[in-house]
């Protein structure tokens, strides 16, 4: 049974600038295509420089003449809770879209669009709690931290949980006054066409928030260059990360960068077995296997190796794979065919490589669309690709160790460095595998269960720099020290001699 359409789906996606739904300049569109029979249901304006320029604009008018820079805080923190009240009473419309547009499973759509309200009730409450830093001489000098927005933020997202990485950028962006220009993912755009009707409910001025749909190396390159824009958040590919981050270095602009990742969740003998296995499975497999901090190598001490990768396979061949709109689902269709084909790729590649215990084909009586069976491959070498590279879908390396060293060498040699899940009940060897391990996140026996308030970003080719909780905050203000003398000058007095 094919996958039932939305109700009330616009008739085209259009973008939204100074508070107006507008078309292209030039009137160019792009297909968008449903994952689950890769038919084109809407048509998107794609972006230009023209439309870009007319964002950035649009957002600097507000920006330098409009009131939501100087609002006090409060003010703002209001408005971004109302945004996330519109958010949950929405939330099932949300998902539906999502799961339409992307493939999700609907349980997991329906948790990423909870999640969006989360993250701006998150920033609303810290803008108004948020202390800054003073520093006293005593009977001579006092010193603080001002902070002030930067301007026009351009926010580029990625297309696995649309949504809510958009408000993952969006709510401290704005919560610290600034205004932005969206650019989200080509093969995603449904969602995010329906920011500019919650913001305007939520009494957003016109200007502050502009959204520009289109490709990457034309709106996004656009976005990235221009001279209005001082700031670029980037969630997606590490090979996009480097081309941005050489097409802004000229304007010397702020970045952060949220990379690729090839985490490794490490399973030592002495940890809570099942636990573990219901983590790992759930940390590859869940949102389609399409995620950055997905432990996608999986090292397992190898007293427990053959039990542990026999029960793994279990589970994969009966994980449910199908319709995204079926609650039951838990493997829905990957986002677009080009990836399809990708994913695909790899597991063709791993057949040469390793093991194959679990999936590897199309599922049964699912001729159409993008579907995968959860793969899963054993004895997987440390110089095999489909260990070194990332897959981004339902796949999962897994590989034996015989000791501390080598599970932290095998954790440790790719080039990625974003997350790591660590299980063991050794207190010691938990703590000193953490402190060691490179990746910018680390969970002890835990699943990617993240505080708001910790940093999110990785090292190596997974990122530059943090964004999360104060480190968001950060990002989006200039910090300037203020320097207040409370006694006379005593300054050196230059050109007094004769």
């Amino acid at each position: 049974m094919p996958q039932p359409t939305p109700d009330h789906l616009p008739d085209r996606i259009q973008h939204f600038i100074d508070g107006a739904f507008v078309d292209s300049v030039d009137g160019a569109t792009f297909d968008v295509l449903n994952p689950t029979t890769n038919e084109v249901y809407i048509q998107a304006a794609s972006g230009q420089q023209a439309d870009i320029d007319l964002a950035a604009a649009a957002a600097r008018r507000a920006f330098t003449e409009g009131p939501w820079p100087k609002l006090l805080p409060r003010a703002r923190s209001r408005v971004l809770h109302r945004i996330a009240d519109l958010i949950e009473e929405q939330d099932e419309r949300l998902a539906e879209l999502e799961t339409w547009d992307t493939g999700l499973p609907i349980t997991q759509a329906l948790g990423q669009a909870r999640r969006a309200a989360e993250n701006f009730r998150f920033f609303a409450d810290l803008i108004v709690a948020q202390r800054d830093d003073t520093y006293k001489v005593p009977g001579r000098q006092v010193n603080y931290v001002n902070r002030k927005p930067k301007g026009v933020a351009g926010l580029i997202t990625p297309w696995n949980t649309p949504f809510m990485l958009e408000s993952w950028k969006l709510a401290p962006a704005l919560a610290t006054g600034n205004t932005v220009v969206l650019k989200p993912a080509e093969f995603t755009p449904l969602s995010a066409s329906l920011w500019a009707g919650i913001f305007r409910a939520a009494g957003v001025p016109d200007g502050v928030f502009n959204l520009v749909n289109g490709l990457g190396e034309t709106a996004g390159d656009a976005l990235v260059k221009h001279p209005d824009v001082p700031l670029i958040s980037f969630t997606g590919e590490s090979r996009t990360g480097q081309v941005i981050f050489a097409n802004a270095a000229p304007y010397l602009k702020g970045l952060s960068m949220e990379l690729g990742g090839k985490s490794p969740a490490v399973v030592f003998a002495d940890a809570d077995l099942e636990a573990a296995l219901d983590a790992t499975v759930f940390g590859v497999f869940s949102l389609n296997g399409e995620r950055c901090t997905a432990g996608s190598r999986v090292l397992v001490e190898r007293s427990v190796y053959e039990e542990f990768v026999g029960a793994y396979a279990e589970r994969a061949r009966n994980v449910v794979v199908g319709d995204p709109s079926d609650p039951a689902t838990e493997v829905g269709a990957l986002v677009h065919p080009e990836h399809y084909e990708k994913v695909l790729g790899y597991v063709e590649i791993g057949k040469g490589e390793a093991r194959l215990v679990a999936g590897g084909e199309r599922p049964a009586g699912l001729e159409d669309g993008n579907y995968v069976q959860p793969t899963v491959f054993a004895d997987v070498k440390p110089e095999a690709r489909i260990f070194q590279e990332e897959i981004f879908g339902p796949v999962v390396a897994i590989t034996p160790f015989d000791s501390d060293e080598e599970a932290l060498e095998l954790a440790n040699g790719v080039k990625y460095g974003l997350a790591a899940y660590i299980w063991t009940n050794d207190l010691r060897r938990a703590h000193t595998f953490a402190q060691n391990v490179e990746a910018g996140m680390v969970w002890l026996n835990s699943n990617n269960v993240r505080d708001l308030r910790t940093p999110f970003g990785g090292v190596k080719a997974s990122g530059l720099g943090h964004e999360g909780g104060y480190r968001s905050i950060d990002f989006y203000t200039d910090q300037q020290a203020v320097h207040i003398s409370l006694t006379d000058a005593h300054s050196p007095r230059f050109g007094t001699s004769k």
